[in-house]
């Protein structure tokens, strides 16, 4: 149905919006638990802020499913090299993902302040460290992965998790934690009121401010203090996967060549300030509705911007830049991007289906008499 170097650029994009559909839909889920121990006051405030996410969460997690999923067969060497060089940041994300399902399944069992206070620092803890660590692993990303293959295809990791803890790596990390933090506080301003929404709206503010400082900072630095990957030779779009069979050089500004080349992605890095404003905004005049969906748009901007700013390349190498991953040569045969292509086309509209029904079915306010009136039946 297409040729191998149009499914090459569909498989790009697609993975880029399972990863948008993670950040907006399991983001909003790990904002609102990174709020919880500071927005909730009291037990019962606590619990209103659970119940605006509880009935959703789990089913959000098939966006982080299927985003891995689709990295793991589209981009099989991308996925075994990222999994080598950040095997622990990974099982720290996996670690602080199991607090998750027990914290919210356990929480409220038992009638002991600690018990409670436990688990919601629990809930904090895998709610947001993994924003935290994606962002530090896009910033590593940005500036090359120590890696590299020996004559057999077998990729070496030669750097150490504590390398991977640099200072714009943490800055990519802060402006992810920032974007999840304000996105999930949209959220809870729509889904909440009096204290508990005065709270959020609060926060709204100040995590808005932060994200555009933090964002436009590591713009800058990646703009003139860190150099980009450039391919200098020749390359098929079409050939089969050979990851070391280019030329690549670092240069000062590669990271903005995309810009110039095409102006109209310009938009994308603006999609995402324009995002956060008018978010603001909405927020301010009382219409959180359209706020959240603002701020969807914001999401979509910010990790838009890393793969505009990055293509072709997935991957990059500093200990060897002609073994950086690529698009064009990190990619599956055109056999099994067909088949997964159109996996996509039957499934990806029956998950956004069933997501919409279930957010409309259960739409609307959760009050503090809510749960107080149906304590012994809510999370």
């Amino acid at each position: 149905m297409f040729d191998y170097e149009t499914l090459k650029i569909i498989w790009w994009l697609l993975v880029g919006v399972l990863l948008i559909g993670f950040a907006i839909m399991d983001g909003h889920d790990m904002g609102v638990g990174s709020l919880l121990p500071f927005v909730g006051r009291s037990d019962v405030e606590r619990r209103v802020v659970i119940n605006t996410i509880a009935p959703h969460w789990d089913g959000n997690q098939v966006w982080f499913i299927t985003g891995g999923g689709a990295i793991f067969a589209a981009w099989p060497l991308v996925y075994a090299t990222a999994f080598s060089g950040f095997y622990w940041a990974m099982l720290a994300v996996l670690w602080a993902l199991f607090f998750r399902p027990v914290g919210f399944d356990y929480r409220s069992k038992i009638q002991d302040p600690r018990w409670r206070q436990t688990w919601d620092w629990c809930l904090f803890i895998g709610s947001s460290v993994p924003p935290l660590i994606f962002g530090v692993a896009f910033g590593n990303l940005l500036q090359g992965v120590p890696f590299h293959f020996d004559q057999s295809m077998v990729s070496y990791y030669t750097g150490t998790f504590w390398q991977l803890l640099n200072p714009f790596a943490l800055l990519c990390g802060v402006v992810s934690s920032t974007m999840i933090v304000f996105h999930g506080s949209v959220f809870l301003v729509l889904r909440t009121e009096g204290e508990i929404q005065v709270r959020a709206r609060r926060v709204t503010y100040g995590a808005g401010a932060l994200l555009l400082l933090s964002f436009s900072a590591a713009g800058l630095w990646l703009a003139f203090g860190i150099p980009g990957y450039e391919l200098v030779s020749a390359v098929d779009p079409n050939a089969a996967l050979n990851p070391v069979a280019k030329t690549v050089a670092r240069t000062a500004g590669a990271w903005l060549a995309n810009y110039g080349k095409e102006p109209l992605t310009l938009l994308v890095p603006v999609l995402a300030y324009a995002g956060v404003l008018l978010a603001l905004l909405l927020v301010r005049i009382k219409r959180p509705g359209v706020g959240f969906i603002a701020s969807g748009l914001m999401l979509a901007g910010v990790i838009s911007t890393a793969a505009v700013s990055m293509f072709p390349f997935v991957m990059p190498s500093s200990s060897d830049p002609n073994h950086s991953l690529t698009v064009w040569d990190a990619v599956s045969s055109r056999l099994t991007l067909s088949i997964m292509l159109w996996v996509s086309v039957i499934f990806v509209p029956l998950i956004l289906f069933y997501t919409s029904w279930a957010y409309r079915v259960m739409r609307g306010k959760v009050t503090v008499d809510h749960i107080e009136r149906n304590e012994h039946s809510v999370y």
